[in-house]
């Protein structure tokens, strides 16, 4: 009788790689009982699958004269039906800044069959320069579960996996400032147009691309407020500034100005916008005029120690020129910058410039994911789907401490916070 060897070879191998594979890591604690209210998942089982979408006729940056195609990943959550019990658990697999590989446990469910009946809002998920699109996978989730499909958007260009030296960082800064916000206009013009087979099987009909949100960090922010009318006003003098070469800072100012995603006006579609520490304010890059007509409902969360984008000078002064009559800024007392993403994976401790991507000094990360998803799901319950109940978890008051320092005199605790389990946040209504 022949021995097939290599048969037996690869048997053995696919043993040892199974037994020798590192499972993916859990972030997350169960939640405890003082989590804010809307932290805590919603009525339905959530389902996330990864598509790829392509704009077949983006400006091209490297020379702003051809166009090109320009592919996007997209993460997609959305309420799904288990009845099937061929769906896993999701895993979410990326590389950190310095290109180390890590694998995170998700609560969805891969490519679970959408819910059958009912449509549901829009939210976009647009990371910073750099990032990836599951790194608020926490919110996507969270979102999902009470009604809403939510996409995280692999900003080409602007990845932890494509921006790895000067070389990269220069051409996809570059990249950035042009397309962060023609990015999330296309991918709402995607979901408005696709075809069924263009994405998940039966989610076509359950997408309301008439009522869309964007969540964006840093760069992700500073693209949604010229999405909903912050126009850029970008000059040689703030190109400069960031390390732009003189020659390319006189030129690019005429190819980056530009409104509303670079349309005429304000796509009706989009109803609010909620952005994290968005970049842009210290050097003026949005048209402070434009800044006052937007309209759209903008909530701004910072850090009042951010060193990357800024605050007194920065995010609180965008928050300050905005008119829309429903603004709101939410600051995380003595943060920095990494107030939106995941915790920090095991693969990012080997250096500070890794943990510098998810730690906050004086903050626990899972603490400030929590706070995120009930104030997130409150400001968009409230603004797009127009649930006036949720609007009253919008707080009254600008301090979340309750204590008053003396005689033990307590104030009432924010809406859906448990007494005396809040501290070092304000919130902010103009």
């Amino acid at each position: 009788m022949s021995i097939n060897w290599p048969r037996i070879i690869a048997f053995i191998s696919a043993i040892i790689i199974s037994s020798s594979a590192v499972s993916a890591e859990d972030l997350y604690t169960n939640q405890p009982p003082v989590t804010p209210e809307l932290a805590f998942a919603g009525p339905y089982d959530v389902g996330v699958s990864t598509i790829s979408a392509i704009d077949h006729g983006r400006l091209n940056t490297t020379n702003f004269i051809t166009t090109t195609e320009r592919p996007l990943v997209l993460e997609v959550w959305y309420p799904a039906d288990l009845s099937a019990p061929s769906a896993s658990k999701a895993t979410y697999k990326n590389v950190t800044r310095l290109q180390q590989p890590f694998e995170l446990q998700g609560d969805a469910y891969r490519d679970a069959a959408p819910v059958s009946n009912g449509q549901f809002p829009i939210v976009l998920l647009s990371h910073g320069f750099t990032g990836y699109r599951t790194q608020m996978f926490y919110l996507g989730e969270h979102l999902a579960s009470h009604g809403y499909v939510v996409v995280g958007i692999d900003h080409k260009d602007s990845t932890n996996a494509e921006v790895f030296d000067n070389d990269t960082r220069a051409s996809g800064g570059i990249s950035t400032f042009y397309n962060r916000a023609r990015d999330q206009q296309f991918v709402l013009n995607y979901f408005a147009e696709a075809d069924e087979r263009q994405l998940i099987p039966g989610l076509k009909e359950r997408v309301d691309t008439n009522n869309a949100a964007i969540i964006g960090h840093s760069m992700g922010g500073f693209g949604a407020i010229n999405t909903v009318g912050g126009c850029y006003a970008f000059n040689s003098d703030n190109l400069k500034k960031i390390g732009v070469p003189t020659i390319l800072a006189n030129l690019l100012p005429f190819r980056l100005n530009s409104c509303f995603a670079g349309q005429e006006k304000l796509d009706p579609r989009w109803k609010a916008i909620q952005v994290f520490a968005p970049w842009g304010g210290e050097l003026d890059v949005h048209d402070a005029q434009a800044m006052e007509k937007i309209s759209v409902p903008t909530f701004f969360v910072a850090g009042d120690q951010d060193n990357t984008s800024g605050f007194e000078n920065g995010v609180k002064k965008l928050y300050q020129q905005t008119g829309s009559k429903h603004n709101y800024m939410m600051v995380y007392v003595n943060a920095r910058h990494n107030i939106a993403g995941h915790p920090a994976p095991a693969a990012s401790f080997h250096s500070d410039f890794e943990l510098g991507h998810y730690v906050e000094p004086s903050w626990d990360i899972e603490t400030i994911n929590r706070v995120n998803k009930h104030m997130s799901l409150a400001f968009l319950d409230c603004h797009v789907k127009n649930d006036g109940a949720r609007c009253g978890y919008l707080p009254a008051r600008e301090d979340i401490q309750q204590y008053q320092g003396a005689d033990n005199q307590y104030s009432a605790p924010w809406p859906g916070f448990k007494h005396l389990w809040g501290s070092g946040i304000r919130f902010y209504r103009q």
